[in-house]
């Protein structure tokens, strides 16, 4: 059925808001490119993208709102509906899931009670499944507002949710220190993390995503590669020399033969 137009901003809201979305589009050469930066920005205030922060963002960049809701829906950082103070996404990829991932998924479900994309009666948390996030050097990754919570276990999954609904201080495993969702959604916006210390903390990529840069770097010796096929005659070089893969069409020509 059709909608009723979205309630404005109240005037003191609406002045905040236009005078930080200001800022934010003079970043950019042209106005549009700063759509991203302002939906975080919308979400910074109500937790979610709501009809009015869209129709706030296409009354100052000059666009339809149709043209913003298309990309509000399309990343799924931007959340459609309120949601907790806290956003739990379990990584369910293949790496994760097969590592525990799909495990801890299902114990949050049973222990809080909610599905995908739902959140605790309390309103503190939603959990949803959420894609790779890079971070398969420490499978299973669970992720709170964006930090990483990495190795995890059913157990210690749940230990996490409870810590948060307690009230009590969850510290990530790297990055910066935990902060609310809509913190976490100004920041996204562009706008400087102020509290002490959250700027200079950082986290690094695990020891399996840097072996190829070391190698590339000729820090470690080469590892065999490819093992000799069963029957061959080729003779077998040192344990660590690379193996060259026998081709089923036969060695490559030098080019211009």
């Amino acid at each position: 059925m059709p909608q009723l137009p979205a309630p404005a901003y109240p005037a003191e809201v609406r002045a905040r808001l236009e005078a930080d979305a200001k800022e934010v589009i003079a970043r950019y050469p042209g106005s549009r490119s700063a759509l991203l930066p302002l939906l975080h920005l919308v979400q910074s205030e109500e937790g979610y993208v709501s009809r009015t922060g869209m129709a706030f963002c296409a009354e100052l960049l000059g666009l339809t709102t149709a043209e913003v809701t298309a990309v509000a829906t399309f990343y799924t950082m931007y959340r459609r509906r309120p949601s907790g103070e806290y956003q739990v996404g379990v990584c369910t990829n293949t790496l994760c899931a097969v590592m525990g991932g799909d495990a801890i998924f299902d114990r949050l479900k049973e222990h809080l009670d909610v599905g995908n994309d739902e959140t605790t009666e309390d309103g503190k948390v939603t959990l949803e499944h959420i894609e790779c996030n890079a971070a398969c050097d420490f499978a299973p990754v669970v992720m709170i507002n964006w930090e990483f919570f990495d190795n995890q276990t059913p157990e210690s999954a749940t230990r996490l949710v409870d810590d948060l609904i307690a009230g009590r201080t969850v510290e990530p495993t790297r990055g910066a220190p935990l902060c609310s969702y809509k913190e976490t959604s100004r920041i996204l916006a562009g706008f400087p993390d102020e509290r002490p210390g959250a700027v200079e903390a950082s986290g690094g990529a695990g020891p399996a995503s840097l072996i190829g840069l070391r190698l590339a770097r000729g820090e470690e010796p080469h590892p065999r590669v490819v093992a000799p096929r069963a029957g061959s005659t080729r003779e077998s070089g040192p344990a660590d020399a690379p193996q060259e893969p026998d081709h089923a069409a036969g060695p490559t020509a030098e080019e211009g033969e």
